[in-house]
């Protein structure tokens, strides 16, 4: 590939500048023009977040809203299956330019019982699995939910207010200063949806992990290299721990964690959809975040586009892509925009969470009492998610609760490999603790 053209892919600013390293992580774009993404459609219920099995799906392109490209319904687990939707030339993700680079489709989703729920605006990119989350609402239930949600432009390619700078580490002697005595991962964020004066904007709360997957979905292409998302992930969880950590938002006598607005934080949009490639990396080291020698608070860490917006001494997002192609690791992305000093830390505590991972990948010949608990778990899951078969809490590993385990990861996005890693071992945790506590509450 020409050398111009491949340093241009990302925005590299110095397309002259000699490749770290040549190799598998350099990528070649799509230019025909029948590209193509791939959509899967969750749905579950508002007031208990069980699947809804059954609900119908009626895709139309926003282009022209009144024809119906594609009409599927949900199975046991309230997902549709994959399907594939035209899509921009893949280059157009990875070229800083005027073209957008995804294509808009709207939908409308039905089920005997339930309202009807429309979405305008769900992102398709080429070469990637779309995942669009959808709450549907009962419909005798009194409370009216927003019927129709708008998913405005992707950062990267809308107009969003700069971030306004802040000191990457929190001073202890003035507002924002530090209540919490250790790093946590938090179960739950409270999102204020506009800028923190706005007292009008609605509070949401979201998983913790829900969060970091839509504000990266929000802001990074999920085509970027994975080297180039796991350092993006690890800077949005890295300035999002830092607003637990110092409670800088409630130290200013606000009831939120943090804001919507791109001026003073991320860009988290209510009811977009995510991306598979970027919910695996979350999910993989969703318990990690920045830091610096001899600091405890995890590290404030801005960045900017570095197109629209320019930044120096943060981390631009095009210039971060370029890395990643040029075959950077997440950490020497990191530490060429944040410095030498810069490394990955991990939280001493997951909120919410009954035990914690056992060291070790579970698998077929595992026993013990982390197997146990594994099996209980997973057979309470399989009690609202069907599809799972039920497993007999033994504490031996055996070919069915591998077999529980790989159902498990086919419905959760995770990899089908039947043996539960450090992602699948907290992924099974976090569903658990909704299930176990919708049921006490019913």
């Amino acid at each position: 590939m020409n050398k111009q053209l491949l340093f241009r892919m990302c925005g590299d600013p110095h397309p002259d500048a000699a490749p770290k390293r040549r190799g598998k992580n350099i990528r070649t774009c799509a230019t025909d023009l029948g590209s193509r993404g791939l959509l899967q459609v969750n749905v579950v219920s508002i007031i208990n977040n069980f699947p809804i099995e059954n609900a119908t799906v009626r895709i139309t392109n926003s282009t022209n809203p009144d024809n119906v490209v594609e009409q599927v319904t949900t199975n046991s687990s309230g997902q549709t299956e994959q399907v594939s939707l035209d899509a921009p030339p893949l280059e157009y993700s990875l070229v800083p330019g005027s073209d957008r680079p995804y294509s808009e489709y709207n939908l409308e989703i039905s089920a005997p019982g339930f309202k009807t729920q429309t979405i305008s605006g769900t992102e398709i990119l080429p070469d990637a699995t779309a995942l669009q989350p959808v709450t549907l609402e009962p419909e005798d239930d009194p409370q009216p939910l927003d019927q129709s949600i708008v998913i405005p432009d992707h950062t990267l390619y809308g107009n969003y207010p700069p971030k306004i700078a802040e000191a990457e580490v929190k001073p202890v002697n003035e507002s924002g200063e530090i209540v919490l005595s250790r790093v946590v991962v938090p179960q739950t964020i409270v999102v204020h949806d506009g800028p923190p004066s706005d007292a009008s904007a609605s509070n949401y709360y979201v998983p913790y992990r829900d969060y970091i997957k839509n504000v990266a979905s929000s802001e990074i292409y999920a085509t970027w290299p994975q080297a180039t998302i796991t350092a993006n992930v690890l800077a949005i969880m890295s300035f999002t721990l830092n607003r637990v950590y110092t409670e800088w938002y409630r130290n200013q006598g606000y009831d939120f964690t943090i804001t919507s607005s791109t001026a003073y934080d991320h860009k988290w949009i209510y009811g977009r959809n995510i991306y598979e490639s970027i919910s695996l990396v979350v999910d993989e080291i969703f318990d990690n975040y920045l830091s610096r020698p001899d600091v405890k608070q995890p590290i404030l860490t801005q960045y900017c586009d570095g197109r629209q917006v320019t930044c120096p001494n943060w981390m631009t997002q095009w210039g971060s892509c370029s890395l990643g192609e040029r075959g950077y690791s997440p950490i020497e992305i990191l530490r060429h925009f944040y410095g030498a000093s810069i490394y990955i830390n991990t939280a001493e505590q997951i909120a919410g969470i009954p035990a914690s991972w056992p060291g070790e990948n579970l698998t077929i010949g595992s026993s013990g009492q982390k197997v146990r608990q594994l099996q209980e778990q997973l057979d309470s899951i399989a009690t609202v998610y069907s599809a799972i078969p039920h497993v007999a809490a033994d504490g031996f590993y055996g070919p069915n609760t591998a077999a529980s385990v790989r159902e498990f990861q086919s419905i959760f996005g995770l990899p089908q490999t039947g043996v539960v890693d450090f992602a699948t071992w907290y992924k099974i945790s976090h569903i658990y603790v909704g299930v176990t506590r919708i049921a006490e509450l019913t």
